[in-house]
């Protein structure tokens, strides 16, 4: 059976020579770029591949789209291939922010059909806890063909949201911390608050002081009381640009709540209109 929310150390130690697994290294700092990419020449789990979050897993900004816009869906499956990816490989992403953008990898995949992939509790930090091997070489990969099958449900955008919500057809779920959410301490955007009617699910709450996930019962109590139970169906889970979001759909996934859906261009792309209403506090 394949793993399709998350591995452990112990279960990725005993497949990484296995040749249908794929690691990514998804560190990232979004304050600088290419840190991420630094601490990966240096040092990293071994076989792994780099994945950059502005470069592979974002597509092009044009001002009014947010910060990390998704990839163009044929783009990001020639870069699967060029990575090995196809449809029998087990994938597996890793950071050091407790899967906050390893979560964007995993979802991605989702959106673009592939089942099989997972991302690894606890991250670096417990790779290295377990005193795992590392290595600082860069694998060789065979490319592959990733047959791309984007899943258009999966998605909201920004007027579809908004009809949602004034309808009350949707719950919206903003991953941010609580004082950027209520608009105090907004260092990223160029505007504080947040979109009228979302209510808060800090993303790190996801995790226990150990930084890995909460259980599924634990996970899934928290949301269902967030929510009121709602079905997932009804639930778009948002951020600053659709990064830490993923992050929550993961919990949900792991908590047995299937189905919930990405507004991508989140709180970035809806502040860059200023028709738009925005709340605080």
């Amino acid at each position: 059976m394949p793993f399709t929310t998350l591995v452990t150390v112990d279960e990725l130690a005993a497949s990484l020579n296995d040749p249908n697994w794929r690691v990514f290294d998804c560190r990232h700092d979004l304050a600088q770029p290419e840190k991420g990419a630094r601490a990966y020449c240096e040092s990293h789990i071994p076989g792994a591949l780099f994945a950059h979050l502005d470069q592979d897993l974002s597509g092009a900004k044009t001002g009014r789209n947010g910060r990390h816009p998704l990839p163009d869906a044929g783009t990001f499956a020639e870069w699967l291939g060029r990575a090995g990816v196809d449809s029998a490989r087990q994938v597996v992403a890793y950071d050091d922010a407790g899967g906050a953008f390893a979560a964007r990898l995993w979802w991605l995949l989702r959106w673009t059909g592939h089942r099989a992939v997972a991302v690894l509790d606890g991250g670096w930090g417990a790779w290295l806890n377990a005193r795992r091997p590392t290595s600082a070489a860069i694998p060789a990969t065979l490319p592959a063909r990733f047959e791309r099958r984007p899943d258009s449900s999966m998605i909201v955008d920004a007027a579809k949201l908004a009809e949602g919500l004034d309808a009350a057809t949707l719950c919206l779920i903003d991953a941010r911390s609580p004082d950027r959410y209520r608009g105090e301490n907004e260092t990223i955007d160029p505007m504080a608050g947040h979109i009228p009617g979302a209510l808060n699910r800090f993303f790190k709450d996801n995790l226990g002081a150990d930084g890995r996930f909460r259980t599924a019962a634990e996970l899934r109590a928290a949301f269902e009381r967030l929510v009121a139970c709602r079905p997932a169906s009804e639930i778009v889970n948002q951020c600053g640009s659709g990064i830490t979001a993923c992050h929550n759909l993961l919990a949900m996934e792991i908590a047995g709540l299937p189905g919930a859906r990405l507004y991508p261009g989140s709180w970035s792309e809806w502040c860059s209109d200023p028709r738009r209403p925005v709340a605080k506090g």
